[in-house]
């Protein structure tokens, strides 16, 4: 779909159907709703008296023109109370309406910018929503299905209509920057989306190698089994080698602040690409869920190609640690000893418990390659879903700085994030006889705490943000903007960080 933006009025846009909104409780429609009302001759004032238009949040009503304006059709769609409008309004009536269009099968759209007029919203934050849940709203993964839909519509163009002369560069950027985000999203639901047997760990390097290339600025290094094995990642390794798909690590590097070359910012994303538990196999119920554990990587990658992209004033580092966890005679134990890149050594008490392991070594081999500070993001615990659901990430760290940072970020993209307690006497249930530290506790208390402790260990006093996504990287309906599916959390969140 090719969005692009238009000096323009809602009487002269020519295209199939033109995106108009409301507020509930509106009596009397203003602005360039107004507009279109004149030009419909009062049919959406009559409808909202008549209360089939109520301006609830992402409701729609599709009226048409009949040739009282240049489209075809006009969409209505309610963008809730005023008093609680906010970006993220912005989002889910954006996403409402372009589902709309696609059921009515139109195939240029062209909208008003939600918000930035009547909604009090600065026109450029505005736009910048109306983009991503427009983008997030009409995903949908192409399945390997050979029968298609035959009700699917896909809509050719997007046209955000603004009529201020003096507004509409400093809106060009606004959407071309929200328009790599949003197709970035649907780049990372895609990888999640996909089989793990398409995205092996040789797939995804494959990919990142290749989008690496194109983005100037930014080098891409691979490391494979043996490279991984003779640096000594041992708890990386330990994982990786119950899997006939050998284990990759991706590096990628940006310079893009010459004058502070020693402070670099890491980011590691985790990569296993199917989970079955290994050994401590995971029960069979939806197993196939475990395909989504590579969301961390997903989303850690696409944040480093948009931030080089961006041009953005940071010298980061990411690292992808990539692998399968699968149980054969070759596989980890649980009750074996592990010596971590670090130094520190594990004991093993659940081979489910693989993230950690990947982390591990992977934040130490950031610290190696000069990472001064650090926010690694995976589908880490369960624990994490049973207490903040599909609905919130779990954070937790070391640098109250960092941590303010990572909230601020996440407030302004709507991708909803929870502080999480490290305290120290979650450090007992993990302390092990025959090692540094067990791998996961046996009581199951505080499974997300103890694994943000484990973590620390190897973060040492590197500030530092553990963000556990395994509740908010797959939803199993659709929410709001969002489609059922991988979510692409937290992109959003880490571009906003990062610029």
């Amino acid at each position: 779909m090719k969005v692009s933006l238009k000096l323009d009025s809602v009487e002269k846009i020519v295209a199939d159907a033109l995106i108009v909104n409301e507020f509930e409780g509106v009596k009397v429609p203003g602005g360039a709703t107004g507009a279109a009302d004149k030009g419909l001759k009062g049919i959406i004032s009559k409808l909202t008296k008549d209360g089939e238009i109520s301006g609830k949040l992402g409701q729609t009503t599709v009226i048409h023109s009949s040739g009282s304006l240049k489209v075809s059709k006009v969409i209505v769609v309610g963008l809730g109370k005023k008093e609680k409008f906010d970006l993220e309004a912005v989002r889910t009536a954006s996403a409402a309406a372009i589902r709309a269009a696609k059921k009515i099968k139109a195939k240029t759209v062209a909208t008003i910018i939600h918000g930035a007029g009547i909604g009090g919203l600065e026109p450029e934050e505005a736009c910048a929503a109306l983009i991503e849940g427009t983008l997030s709203g009409n995903y949908k993964f192409k399945s390997y299905a050979k029968e298609k839909d035959e009700t699917a519509s896909e809509i050719a163009e997007f046209i955000i209509i603004d009529h201020s002369q003096s507004k509409i560069q400093t809106l060009r950027k606004v959407v071309k920057d929200s328009v790599a985000i949003g197709e970035a999203v649907n780049e990372v639901r895609n990888l999640v989306n996909n089989p793990s047997n398409i995205v092996t760990p040789e797939y995804f390097a494959k990919v990142a190698k290749e989008l690496a290339a194109e983005v100037q600025g930014l080098s891409c290094t691979v490391l494979d089994a043996p490279q991984i094995r003779k640096l000594g990642m041992g708890a990386f390794y330990s994982i990786a080698k119950g899997s006939d798909e050998r284990e990759k690590m991706v590096i990628l590097k940006y310079n893009g602040d010459s004058s502070h070359k020693k402070e670099v910012f890491g980011l590691i994303g985790k990569g296993i690409t199917f989970d079955s538990g290994g050994i401590s196999l995971k029960p069979s119920t939806k197993m196939w869920e475990m395909k989504t554990d590579m969301a961390g990587a997903a989303a850690t990658l696409y944040a480093t190609l948009l931030a080089a992209m961006f041009r953005v004033k940071k010298n980061i580092i990411t690292v992808i640690p990539l692998a399968e966890n699968m149980p054969d005679g070759r596989a980890v134990k649980p009750g074996d000893v592990i010596t971590t890149l670090s130094g520190k050594t594990v004991e093993i008490i659940s081979t489910d418990a693989e993230g950690r392991m990947l982390l591990a070594d992977a934040i130490t081999y950031a610290k190696q390659l000069g990472a001064t500070s650090l926010i690694d993001v995976a589908t880490l615990t369960g624990a994490c879903v049973v207490c903040l659901g599909d609905v919130a990430t779990g954070i937790m760290g070391n640098d109250p700085k960092l941590i303010d940072a990572v909230k601020s970020a996440a407030k302004k993209s709507g991708e909803k994030v929870w502080e999480l307690p490290l305290f120290d006497e979650y450090k007992a249930y993990a302390k092990s006889m025959v090692a540094d530290i067990k791998n996961a506790t046996d009581t199951g208390k505080a499974g997300t705490s103890t694994a943000g402790q484990f973590l620390q260990l190897f973060v040492e006093k590197t500030p530092w943000v553990h963000m556990d996504i395994a509740g908010t990287a797959y939803l199993h309906s659709t929410r709001g903007y969002i489609n059922e599916g991988a979510t692409g959390t937290p992109l959003r969140t880490l571009v906003e960080i990062l610029k």
